[in-house]
């Protein structure tokens, strides 16, 4: 796969979750009814959507918070290098790639029963979590690090990829949620 230099890259991924905690915030001052109201054609709700994030928030990022810290005395790379299913996986979740829609597995299907308010705290928390891991991986190897996927645990992605993935999901997810406040 194509190699990058990693420090623009982590920038970029930066400023994608900065803009996520940003819709996050305004989210937050929106009132429980306008977060829970479902989408016209039938699909999910803004907490819904933030919900299905966390999901895969509470999954990845002790994860990566673990694989990163082990990586402390590494000499940090100056590049990043995808694998092809890395790249994959980045590629259909990322809404600039791909309109395909998907349908979460179960595992990651968003929960009804958790007050909108507290899905978006933990959703603000998550963002904030993801900018500090970033800017830490600029002084790691984030071509290292297995951390297996949550939905196949059999596969297993680099910090950088887990990193990728996550910024391009949470994108689409939260670009859905922001139609819902149009």
């Amino acid at each position: 796969m194509k190699t990058i230099d990693k420090q623009p890259w982590l920038i970029h991924l930066e400023q994608h979750v900065d803009q996520h905690l940003q819709e996050a915030i305004r989210f937050q001052n929106m009132d429980e009814t306008q977060l829970q109201t479902p989408s016209p054609s039938g699909g999910w709700s803004i907490s819904q959507c933030l919900s299905h994030l966390n999901s895969y928030g509470q999954y990845y990022l002790p994860r990566l918070k673990t694989s990163v810290e082990n990586q402390r005395e590494a000499p940090a790379s100056t590049s990043f290098t995808s694998s092809w299913l890395g790249a994959y996986l980045t590629r259909i979740t990322d809404p600039k790639t791909s309109t395909k829609k998907f349908k979460a597995v179960a595992q990651h299907q968003p929960t009804d029963n958790v007050p909108a308010r507290q899905v978006v705290a933990e959703f603000i928390d998550q963002q904030e979590g993801m900018l500090s891991l970033i800017r830490k991986a600029g002084r790691v190897d984030v071509n290292t690090g297995r951390i297996s996927v949550s939905i196949f645990p059999l596969l297993r992605l680099s910090i950088g990829e887990v990193l990728q993935f996550m910024v391009a999901h949470n994108e689409r997810h939260v670009q859905q949620a922001k139609r819902l406040n149009q």
